[in-house]
């Protein structure tokens, strides 16, 4: 049984919220895990232009302020998306950070995009996966010394919620990690925005597309899923072909957030943000009302059991009407189902378990 620590949102001029966070830290036992002179990921969601749900830079800065504090060197990491947006490539992943108040001056801390200019900067991680071997995973996360994983926990609409297991999984896969876990065919091309620039030809290594009639084609025999092609489309043109099932991209995703720790187990700590609570991802250019009140922040060093206790406590709180939320408002409702009704978001944490990522049994240990 992991324990899984618990703080409140209430505070007061003996007790602040950069207080907790700091008790929280020490309490799952950070300087075990992270020593003097490590290179220390801080994993985090920066937000999508629009958004205003994710982690406040402010609360950041103060676990970056702990790690400094042990004589490590924290730099804060995501990595590019898989669609075609704000935060596709480097450039504009960062740029977008620091827009969201993510700049050195206000987290002190340096921004490292994990998987490189374009999301093609990878490293191979074989693991023992009931559906995967290898997974692909962003070169700066494996080649870390130390992990802070800081998720925000909420809805999401393929699943079900995201915390811990998915800022693992999807945020830590390179671009083909991530086309991997969400699909099983090629990329495909829109005849009707098309200009035929051939710019996606260039970026090919593969000799995968070729234009017909001032259109690209994609043959998907010769296609490798690099998803190069998508982030170089000048006109958004190309797009991910949308097809895997929601059980099986989280059980993907599982096993792939145990390639992104993999030879690191001991040298992780998990902080999951239980505030404004939004019925989708952040990866949104907006944030609907939250579905529950804020209700704290959790650590441990199990991914597993403290997504399950987030689960829980969300679970277990009044649901907010007027929201999102359409069922599931009581005590004990099914909050993620009373959202997305066809989503069964248990899977993510049964497959992790299975796996070996972590334990679903977890004793909450308040603060």
């Amino acid at each position: 049984m992991s324990k899984v620590y618990f703080a409140d949102m209430r505070a007061s001029h003996k007790e602040n919220l950069f207080d907790k966070i700091s008790k929280l830290l020490g309490l799952c036992g950070l300087e075990d895990r992270v020593v003097e002179g490590d290179l220390t990921a801080v994993k985090l969601h920066f937000g999508e232009k629009g958004n205003s749900a994710f982690i406040r830079p402010v609360f950041v800065r103060r676990v970056v302020d702990e790690i400094k504090n042990l004589g490590a060197r924290p730099f804060l990491t995501d990595s590019s998306t898989l669609y075609p947006g704000e935060r596709k490539e480097a450039v504009s992943a960062l740029v977008c950070a620091i827009e969201n108040g993510f700049a050195y001056a206000v987290v002190n801390a340096p921004l490292i995009i994990s998987d490189g200019l374009r999301g093609v900067t990878e490293s191979t991680v074989k693991i023992n996966g009931h559906l995967l071997k290898e997974v692909f995973i962003g070169t700066e996360i494996i080649e870390s010394d130390s992990l802070v994983v800081l998720s925000h926990f909420k809805c999401h609409e393929l699943t079900g919620f995201g915390g811990a297991i998915k800022n693992l999984g999807m945020g830590c896969a390179s671009r083909k990690g991530k086309l991997v876990q969400h699909s099983t065919v090629a990329p495909v091309v829109s005849g009707k925005y098309c200009t035929g620039c051939g710019l996606c030809i260039r970026a090919c290594d593969h000799d995968a597309i070729k234009i017909v009639d001032n259109v690209a084609i994609i043959d998907p025999v010769r296609c490798a899923g690099c998803s190069r092609c998508i982030t170089i489309c000048p006109t958004k043109t190309i797009n991910i072909q949308w097809n895997e099932a929601a059980d099986l991209v989280m059980k993907k995703m599982a096993e792939y957030a145990l390639g992104a720790v993999s030879g690191k187990q001991d040298k992780t700590v998990y902080l999951n943000f239980i505030t404004q609570v939004s019925p989708a991802c952040d990866c949104y250019g907006h944030c609907d009302a939250p579905i529950v009140n804020d209700i704290g922040i959790c650590t441990s060093t199990d991914p597993v059991a403290i997504d399950q206790a987030c689960a829980d406590l969300v679970n277990k709180a009044t649901g907010n009407h007027n929201t999102a939320l359409k069922c599931g408002h009581e005590p004990g409702g099914d909050k993620f189902r009373g959202v997305w009704p066809d989503i069964p978001w248990q899977v993510q944490l049964e497959h992790g378990e299975k796996v070996g990522l972590g334990s679903r049994s977890y004793e909450l240990v308040r603060l």
